[in-house]
């Protein structure tokens, strides 16, 4: 069965770290400490008087003073590891943990999820072709020399790297090694561990590269590991739970995360707030447990994204614009029926198809496919959505009509924006729809907000979020002042529908009602 030496990086917070290792001690596993000698020398001894004498305890022999983004984290962790291989000769595993971590599922699930595959668990991603680094310099960090740090010392960082760019001072990654990226937090099997321990030992030049690059904790082991280790035998995948803001700040879990914690496919979870008691006395529980089962749905990035993105009246951002192109036309007509149900969309410009001479073509900025080749502008979405205007007037032109039929998603604000403000003639039909919890559970599967097994608790908090965002998309439609919106409802009969469908469609009376009587229209 798998033995897993816990890497332990810290600098505070003495008693949980006494508490946190206890507690993976006492399931059979192992714990090494380095404790940063920045910190308080008596938060360093209250810890080694409470630990000293736990035999599944060790500490690394040298403490090195860590600096956010510099080698002495790499070599703090490097320490910590050189103690445990020596102190735990069983241990199959290494797993690299923060003060800031909490585990999210029980020692016997991780144990056996080790023993699963004998594999190692390392995000290893390579360096030029990836876009891992979201901000911030990327091949600077490694042809440069880096002496100082970025955050305490911003002058002389980059004043550095001017220098070397004037003079030329590049340098080159070894020839023989892929320079590879990816999160710290790692857990590797020991013959990986020793092979790493091994490279080192014998390749000072590589070791002297990687200490003046910027932010090796992200490219040391994750370079060294792919080097020295077959790539069937990598999962570039961490299993410590992680999620960044969009400036690259790590997120902060609280104390209603639990269950949304749980249901993720992971071991750990980072970072933990320091507030969080209820929350890290719950997880510390959990670890001991046995027979647990743990339904997993994994739509914790997905659910923080869309979370995320809005703000406090529905949205983070203000709409954006693509470039103006030519206009479609002073004597078109563009309808634009707009629907969070498509298949009520999809049914209504089916009547309008077959009923009328107007051409109609569906969610043509959604979905792929369903429109002619018009030269391959039509190929991509991206490209659909670029080139907006130029496609809708190749359509006015290859159905040969002045008239054209449109299904856009509520969220398509900056769409109805755009056309309505062409020279064309525009007209905006909202299908006002009925949205049941069972509704808005599917669409948040749909959409990858939640799974089959996201615990009910989430869901209770998920549903009101999409509801309001959806009530947002239409408020913002009726604020709009579009030069022509109406709207039909679900809840309203065919007599109080055919009148607006009849001045958005032009048609008479008679047939707009026949097209809102359709009896199968609204049904989900």
């Amino acid at each position: 069965m798998a033995k897993i030496a816990f890497i332990l990086l810290t600098h505070k917070d003495p008693d949980g770290i006494i508490r946190q290792a206890e507690r993976l001690t006492a399931t059979g596993d192992y714990v090494s400490i380095h404790f940063d000698a920045r910190a308080k020398p008596a938060d360093y001894n209250r810890i080694r008087n409470r630990l000293d004498d736990n035999p599944r305890v060790t500490f690394a022999r040298r403490r090195l003073k860590c600096g956010w983004g510099e080698w002495s984290l790499v070599g703090a962790s490097l320490e910590a590891v050189k103690a445990a291989i020596a102190a735990f000769p069983d241990a199959t595993h290494f797993y690299m943990l923060s003060g800031d971590c909490m585990q999210i599922k029980t020692a016997e699930y991780a144990h056996a999820l080790l023993d699963r595959d004998d594999v190692d668990y390392i995000e290893s991603f390579d360096y030029f072709t990836s876009d891992w680094i979201k901000t911030g310099i990327k091949q600077e960090r490694l042809i440069y020399r880096h002496w100082f740090n970025e955050r305490s010392q911003k002058w002389l960082f980059y004043k550095s790297m001017e220098v070397q760019r004037a003079l030329g001072l590049t340098r080159q990654v070894p020839d023989d090694l892929q320079m590879m990226i990816g999160s710290q937090w790692w857990c590797l099997r020991r013959t990986t561990i020793e092979a790493v321990l091994d490279f080192c030992a014998v390749r000072p030049d590589v070791m002297r590269f990687f200490k003046t690059t910027w932010i090796p904790d992200e490219t040391f082991f994750q370079t060294i590991v792919r080097h020295v280790v077959p790539d069937l035998e990598i999962r570039t995948r961490t299993l410590t739970f992680l999620m960044f803001t969009d400036y690259g700040m790590p997120v902060t879990f609280y104390n209603d995360h639990y269950d949304l914690l749980l249901s993720q496919d992971f071991l750990f979870a980072r970072k933990i707030s320091p507030e969080a008691t209820e929350l890290k006395a719950r997880l510390g529980e959990l670890w001991g447990e046995r027979g647990v089962q743990f339904p997993i749905s994994n739509e914790g990035r997905s659910l923080f994204k869309f979370l995320s993105g809005r703000g406090r009246i529905g949205r983070r951002f203000a709409p954006r614009f693509w470039e103006t192109e030519s206009s479609l036309g002073r004597e078109r007509t563009l309808m634009m029926v707009v629907c969070k149900k498509w298949h009520v969309a999809k049914r209504l410009v089916d009547q309008v198809r077959a009923q009328t001479d107007i051409p109609a073509v569906e969610y043509l900025f959604n979905e792929e496919g369903g429109l002619p080749d018009l030269g391959g502008i039509e190929r991509t979405l991206d490209k659909r959505n670029r080139h907006r205007r130029a496609l809708v007037r190749m359509l006015f032109d290859y159905h040969k009509s002045d008239r054209l039929v449109i299904c856009l998603d509520p969220a398509a604000y900056d769409l109805m924006r755009d056309f309505t403000s062409d020279k064309a003639v525009t007209r905006v039909l909202e299908i006002e729809c009925d949205f049941t919890d069972d509704y808005l559970l599917g669409h948040a599967r749909r959409v990858g907000l939640a799974g089959e097994r996201t615990p009910q608790e989430v869901i209770d908090r998920l549903l009101p979020t999409i509801r309001f965002d959806l009530k947002f998309e239409s408020d913002r439609m009726r604020d709009a002042q579009f030069p022509a919106f109406m709207r039909i409802r679900q809840s309203a009969s065919p007599e109080e529908n055919a009148p607006p469908l009849a001045r958005f469609l032009g048609c008479d009376p008679e047939l707009a009602h026949r097209i809102a009587a359709t009896d199968y229209l609204f049904v989900d």
